[in-house]
């Protein structure tokens, strides 16, 4: 089965957000080298993170906390419970459960983990009269038209009907309503927060802490060293975005009280995955050799886009260039990117680290990879 990127978003997303990222390695270290070249805020803000313990959330924690800002958490208490232990932290459920929330007085507020319009109102019809802004992480699977090349913030967004988001939070089933749903929570927080909302549209967030292995087979793979089989052209890109430059503009969004919608991707637009995999290599520093392999060649031999080589995906039928959003609109606010090589290095870095027990979802194997080299050698 060969998966377009809208697929594989709302997937990987999906299965992402229900997964506990295992604490953040690395966050505090990247945030004070990113924050410093940064001017110091004009307000040092007391924000309310929700969520906050998963992937993005501790990214955006720690980038606060270095920019000198106070943070309290709302969240059930069941992610990551020991992460932050010197942080305020208000237990309940935004489904059914805000009274902690009651009365509270924040600067402004950081959703991270928003997916039904109802669990967007429930906490912000408690709050909408003592805080003075909101900053909503949604997705760029809200676009309509996927397939197509430099969408900005205007482009035709996915519907959902009230009901079926109704029932969708009923059930907690997104399925393949992920960008759909998204679009209706992005219109609950401006309804109840005219001119007071930011949206930021992340697409593939990669790099530390990533739970999904979306991106980290790259990094983890060319880091075994041999051949490796490299998919399509070097030339094709791949759009990409790591969790510390989504985390950075979150901070800065918080800071600006930016209002209006924002792509956030990477980096400065599309990076070809030639790129990509030489970035693998030179932070590896080892003997891995890459073989470029057709990839009508790897569908004839069912190693497929996304599903068994992630992050990736051959442009459409007579098209030179991938799907991608265009991220100017957010650059002109600030937007900065990291290295392609820190991305690289700080997955690897997670991926070495991880716990005995946490095994990464790869579906190509090395005896497969190794199969498929074979048979490309033999046809050339």
């Amino acid at each position: 089965m060969v998966t377009n990127r809208r697929s594989f978003l709302m997937s990987s997303a999906a299965a992402g957000a229900f997964v506990a990222a295992g604490g953040s390695l690395f966050a505090r270290q990247d945030a004070r080298v990113q924050m410093a070249a940064r001017p110091a805020p004009e307000k040092k803000l007391h924000v309310l993170v929700m969520g906050g313990t998963a992937f993005l959330g501790p990214h955006c924690v720690e980038q606060l906390l270095a920019r000198g800002h106070k943070v309290t958490l709302f969240n059930r208490g069941k992610t990551n419970p020991g992460l932050f232990p010197d942080l305020e932290k208000l237990v309940g459920d935004r489904r059914n459960d805000v009274t902690a929330l009651e009365g509270r007085k924040f600067d402004a507020v950081l959703d991270t983990n928003g997916y039904f319009p109802r669990f967007v109102k429930t906490p912000l019809e408690v709050l909408k009269a003592n805080i003075g802004h909101y900053v909503f992480v949604s997705t760029v699977s809200v676009y309509a038209r996927m397939g197509e090349i430099d969408l900005d913030e205007s482009s035709e967004l996915l519907e959902i009907s009230a009901d079926d988001a109704e029932k969708a939070a009923d059930s907690g089933n997104i399925g393949m309503n992920y960008g759909p749903l998204k679009v209706a929570c992005e219109r609950a927080a401006e309804e109840l927060m005219p001119g007071k909302v930011t949206v930021v549209r992340p697409g593939l967030i990669v790099g530390p802490d990533d739970p999904t292995d979306r991106f980290t087979y790259w990094p983890a793979r060319v880091a075994e060293g041999g051949e490796v089989l490299a998919p399509g052209k070097p030339e094709w890109e791949i759009q990409i975005v790591d969790v510390r430059d989504v985390a950075g503009f979150c901070v800065l969004a918080l800071e600006k009280q930016l209002a209006g919608t924002f792509n956030v991707d990477g980096l400065d637009a599309p990076v070809p995955m030639g790129t990509v995999l030489d970035a693998c290599v030179e932070v590896s520093k080892n003997d891995a050799k890459l073989t470029w392999v057709d990839h009508a060649f790897l569908a004839e031999h069912d190693v497929h886009a996304w599903r068994d080589l992630p992050a990736w995906f051959p442009p459409a039928e007579g098209k030179d260039r991938v799907a991608s959003v265009s991220c100017k609109k957010a650059i002109d606010a600030g937007l900065t990117f990291l290295p392609i090589q820190e991305t690289v290095r700080g997955a690897l870095e997670f991926h070495r680290k991880r716990p005995e027990g946490q095994k990464p979802r790869w579906t190509l194997t090395r005896e497969r990879e190794a199969e498929v080299l074979k048979a490309w050698a033999e046809r050339k």
